[in-house]
C-alpha cells in the first residue's frame, strides 16, 4: 500500500501573523494563498518536501459549525488546546537558538523525554502547540 501525509490542517485567525510565522520564522514556503468570502486559507510546507503541506485554515468555517460551537474553537485555540503538529529538524538546539532569537512563543526549550526523544514546544500566533522533535 503506498499511502503518504499529504497535508495537515491547522486554525489561524490572523493570515498575515501566520504568515510571518510559518514563512519567516520557521522558514517555510507560502505554496497557496485562497481567499473567499473574506477568509483565507495558507498551504505552507518546508523547501524541497512539495508533497507535505500545512493548510493553515480559518476557524469554524465548515459548513454546519454553530456559532456555540465557533465560541469553543475560539476559546479552545485562546488556551493553545485547538491544534497541535509534531515537527522534527537535524539540529533542534540549533533551530531553537534561532527560534528564541525571533520573537516565538516558546514553551518548552530543548529537553530530553522519558519516552526518548529530544524536543522543544512553541506556539504559533493562533495559539496552536507545535512541537518540534530532534530527527534520529
Amino acid at each position: 500500500m503506498d499511502i503518504s501525509i499529504h497535508a495537515s490542517f491547522l486554525p489561524q485567525d490572523d493570515p498575515e501573523a501566520a504568515i510571518a510565522f510559518y514563512r519567516d520564522t520557521l522558514g517555510f514556503e507560502i505554496r497557496n494563498d485562497v481567499g473567499y468570502d473574506g477568509m483565507r486559507w495558507i498551504t505552507v510546507g518546508p523547501p524541497g518536501q512539495p508533497g507535505t503541506s500545512i493548510v493553515l485554515h480559518p476557524p469554524g468555517a465548515d459548513p454546519g459549525i454553530t456559532e456555540e460551537e465557533r465560541r469553543t474553537i475560539t476559546e479552545m485555540m485562546a488556551k493553545g488546546t485547538y491544534g497541535g503538529i509534531v515537527l522534527s529538524t537535524k539540529d533542534i538546539d540549533g533551530l531553537f537558538e534561532r527560534l528564541q532569537a525571533g520573537d516565538a512563543d516558546v514553551i518548552q526549550e530543548p529537553t530530553d523525554q522519558p519516552y526518548g526523544v529530544r524536543d522543544a514546544a512553541l506556539r504559533d500566533p493562533a495559539g496552536n502547540m507545535i512541537r518540534i522533535q530532534q530527527a534520529r
